[in-house]
């Protein structure tokens, strides 16, 4: 964001949060970038498992997860999935220095916590999601964090209706952070409005 509409954009987010919102922080791709090292962990764990080493090329407009794995090897096997799941999580500490911190969130997030109530909602697994947030010194900045939930029907959980139904708060007092369309439209459905939602 260029510079003149981030202080436009910061001006108008003092003007709106006050003592009582709670704001929520998505943080893949959000409040920190991870993007390329989450790419460089696959593409290391496929390595280690596949012979010949296939070709995953890098989209930095598209997160590479589990369903880009799969579309892009279909032949994978379950064993060799698996694998590269657990393989993939132990190499990501590898590049960490791929990550990037979005400074106009982080401000955001550093001013506010300390008169709000700020709070973590991630997808991410919460290892890893430890680890990012220890490498850029912001885990004591949140009272709150929720990883990634699985319900047993091995579906995802919306992590919208979780964290306000853990926390009480009211859905008109959040103030989201989020920049992934799906995840929008959850913190949607779970009863934030629409002009509380911040996607940068």
């Amino acid at each position: 964001m260029a510079a003149g509409k981030a202080v436009n954009f910061l001006q108008k987010l003092n003007q709106r949060i006050n003592s009582k919102n709670v704001l929520f922080f998505d943080m893949d791709g959000t409040l920190i970038d991870t993007n390329f090292a989450n790419y460089l962990s696959y593409k290391k764990a496929v390595e280690s498992v596949i012979h010949p080493v296939p070709n995953i090329s890098y989209n930095p407009d598209i997160r590479f997860n589990r369903k880009t794995l799969k579309s892009m090897i279909p032949n994978l096997s379950e064993t060799e999935y698996e694998r590269i799941i657990i393989e993939k999580e132990q190499y990501y500490k590898d590049f960490l220095l791929e990550t990037k911190l979005n400074k106009l969130i982080a401000d955001i997030l550093l001013k506010y916590s300390k008169t709000n109530k700020c709070v973590l909602i991630t997808n991410c697994r919460k290892d890893r999601a430890l680890m990012i947030l220890d490498y850029f010194g912001l885990t004591d900045k949140f009272s709150n964090i929720y990883f990634k939930q699985i319900n047993n029907s091995e579906t995802k959980v919306n992590k919208y209706k979780n964290a306000i139904a853990s926390l009480r708060v009211p859905p008109d007092l959040i103030i989201v952070f989020e920049n992934e369309k799906d995840e929008i439209a959850d913190a949607i459905e779970a009863g934030i409005p629409d002009r509380n939602i911040l996607s940068l």
